[in-house]
């Protein structure tokens, strides 16, 4: 299986849910005639109208879903935190890199790629269910590769997927030797702490980029589920779907999931991550069934 290269263009549909309020809960019936009386809040409501959360994975077809953002997040706020890498930060990078890896499924016609990470010593690979749909994967005569940061590829098994968390596990022969990541303790995670996100956007393998924690517990729709995720202005992209959010000790505190787009547009620093905490869960318990 070819590996992609390059800035190939993001592809997959989204839209915008009509159901989410900008601080995600459900909108109670207003009649018409009520909103329109407030101008100024009309048109702040159709700002944020434009924001659709598109789910990041490289393929055909796939997964997608709408949010509307919270008013109180700053895209400027994320730039600043981004002009300075404590050093920290380059340590967690050293450390977390080689257990991050770039996955590509190819199957029934289909094709995507994103990211995954090491979970145990066993080589099992964490990634994103979405990855696994879009590229065919969990269909007969699906495969799915992945390559290590130094450039090794190995055929991986599909151990088990789970739509409604988006969580998928992979496993790779021994011999890739692959590093298992250190996960934060549940409950740890706190806004404004530094993290990175580690993975393949556009193709590019072993891609850092750094921001802090923007919010927790945010309420994201993909599809037709609802999770509830870690927000993070670390620039991210598709191909970065599946791999760790991680903070300054390298610990994963999430996967990477989802972003936030203005008029389909890439990065706007408004990134979701599934808490590691469903995240190891939904791991174990694919794992205790599958092996």
């Amino acid at each position: 299986m070819a590996t992609q290269t390059g800035l190939g263009e993001p592809r997959g549909p989204w839209f915008i849910s009509p159901d989410l309020e900008p601080d995600g809960r459900g909108v109670p019936g207003v009649p018409g005639e009520v909103l329109a009386a407030d101008r100024a809040t009309r048109r702040r409501r159709a700002l944020l109208a434009a924001l659709a959360v598109v789910a990041l994975s490289i393929g055909s077809g796939g997964l997608a879903g709408g949010y509307v953002a919270s008013q109180e997040t700053s895209t400027e706020r994320g730039k600043a935190a981004q002009a300075a890498v404590p050093a920290d930060l380059v340590a967690a990078a050293a450390q977390v890199v080689p257990g991050v890896v770039s996955v590509m499924v190819a199957g029934g016609g289909k094709s995507a790629s994103g990211s995954g990470f090491a979970i145990d010593d066993l080589q099992h690979i964490v990634t994103n269910d979405h990855i696994v749909a879009r590229g065919g994967g969990g269909e007969p005569g699906g495969a799915v590769m992945v390559e290590t940061s130094d450039g090794r590829q190995f055929p991986a098994r599909l151990v088990g997927r789970d739509s409604s968390s988006d969580i998928a596990v992979l496993r790779v022969p021994p011999s890739a030797g692959l590093t298992a990541l250190p996960l934060a303790k549940p409950g740890a995670t706190r806004v404004g702490e530094p993290v990175l996100a580690v993975g393949s956007p556009l193709g590019l393998a072993g891609t850092v980029t750094a921001g802090i924690v923007s919010a927790l517990d945010r309420q994201v729709k993909l599809g037709d589920n609802r999770h509830s995720a870690v927000q993070t202005d670390a620039s991210i992209n598709p191909g970065n779907s599946g791999g760790p959010l991680v903070n300054a000790r390298g610990e994963v505190v999430g996967v990477n999931t989802a972003i936030a787009t203005i008029d389909g547009s890439g990065s706007i620093g408004i990134g979701f991550a599934i808490p590691i905490e469903q995240v190891q869960q939904t791991a174990d318990t694919i794992i205790g069934k599958g092996g």
